[in-house]
């Protein structure tokens, strides 16, 4: 299995190897990306400058803050990869934002804010990502590092952390939206979009989406409104407050680590204008063991959708956090120590193409597997 992680690792490599106008940072990309994916218990410059046979750790330092090489490139490429890989029309794309618990205050970006990794406000850094979730399997394709108001307003402070001065301030919403039209732009095969209530509440976003005839599922807060089909306007968990008992029907959302993902589930449409094709749900998501537990849903799609479809894509959305788990605990996604913005980014491409390759790996066991039980 060693070889042949190594060997798909290598094959990515070779896909983004004329990103790098030299070829001492070019090789030491793939040295670098093999730490990554090694038994480590920490994979930071001296660890993967010693794995790779160096007595220093500078040419791996070199690699992410010096070395002339196109990182959007090679995020681009990767994200070719994955859709070569486990591409497929009815995939999912998702939004969604991790922590990296940071020291210090001169790291780009970093700052006292909310880490849904530890869940609570620590001293960190936030990565806003984008994942690619099909039925062969799911990977992150793109990403940007948030940089707070508090950044953004001190250029000299900015300037000291490598951040452009024209970089903005960006909400995490803008960056998605980003993320997704770059997606589009590259013909990324998908079908439906979905991302939490952080995302999902942004009304822009949502008629964003519709405007492109973005189908998505998205999160949003107990307290969020609609319009009805009565032209009223009204709160989602009162919608859905006044179901009848046999509106809900149990469902799977996906499967768990621990089995199906069983809850109870039911959709109200809304608003009276569906054009070319398109309707609007509220959809709701009740726990078996606490029917109080409910999350809600906004979803825009065909006309056709059925409730499963629905609850489908609702349960897509932990695909991301699968991504975060593995690209951290196994591709080395949060153990950088670097400080400039550009150096962040290169970190992370290189941990996202780790992923990627982790991905392949076992799309193509999957895919054994499944021929040799038919």
């Amino acid at each position: 299995m060693v070889e042949e992680w190594d060997g798909v690792l290598a094959g990515l490599h070779a896909r983004f190897a004329s990103r790098f106008a030299r070829s001492e940072p070019r090789g030491r990309a793939l040295a670098y990306m093999r730490g990554l994916i090694a038994p480590l218990e920490r994979k930071n410059g001296w660890t993967l400058a010693e794995r790779a046979g160096d007595r220093l750790p500078i040419g791996m330092q070199r690699l992410l803050g010096e070395a002339d090489w196109d990182a959007d490139g090679v995020r681009d490429d990767v994200r070719g990869y994955v859709v070569e890989t486990i591409g497929d029309r009815d995939a999912v794309l998702i939004g969604d934002d991790t922590g990296f618990l940071k020291k210090g205050v001169r790291s780009a970006g970093v700052q006292r804010q909310y880490s849904g990794t530890a869940g609570r406000t620590e001293n960190c850094q936030v990565g806003t990502f984008l994942a690619y979730a099909s039925s062969k399997g799911r990977a992150l394709i793109d990403r940007e590092l948030y940089v707070p108001a508090s950044w953004t307003d001190d250029r000299e402070r900015c300037q000291d952390a490598g951040i452009p001065d024209e970089v903005p301030f960006a909400t995490k919403t803008e960056h998605f939206k980003a993320m997704l039209n770059r997606a589009m732009e590259a013909g990324v095969p998908f079908a439906w979009v979905t991302a939490d209530e952080a995302y999902g509440q942004s009304k822009s976003l949502r008629w964003w989406m519709e405007q492109r005839a973005v189908r998505h599922v998205m999160c949003v807060k107990t307290s969020d409104t609609v319009i009805t089909r009565g032209m009223g306007e009204r709160r989602v968990d009162e919608l859905v407050a006044g179901l009848a008992p046999q509106a809900w029907k149990r469902l799977s959302a996906g499967k768990g680590s621990h089995g199906e993902r069983m809850y109870q589930w039911a959709r109200i449409p809304i608003r009276i204008w569906w054009e070319n094709g398109h309707g609007h749900w509220v959809l709701a998501r009740r726990s078996l063991k606490d029917p109080a537990g409910i999350a809600y849903y906004v979803c825009y799609g065909p006309v056709g959708t059925r409730l499963k479809d629905l609850v489908r894509v609702a349960g897509a959305r932990w695909a991301v956090e699968e991504c975060f788990q593995t690209a951290k605990g196994e591709c080395g996604l949060d153990h950088y120590q670097v400080r400039l913005y550009h150096a962040w980014y290169r970190h992370i491409t290189l941990a996202m193409a780790a992923l990627a390759a982790l991905t392949a790996v076992r799309a193509h066991e999957l895919s054994k597997g499944e021929t040799a039980v038919a």
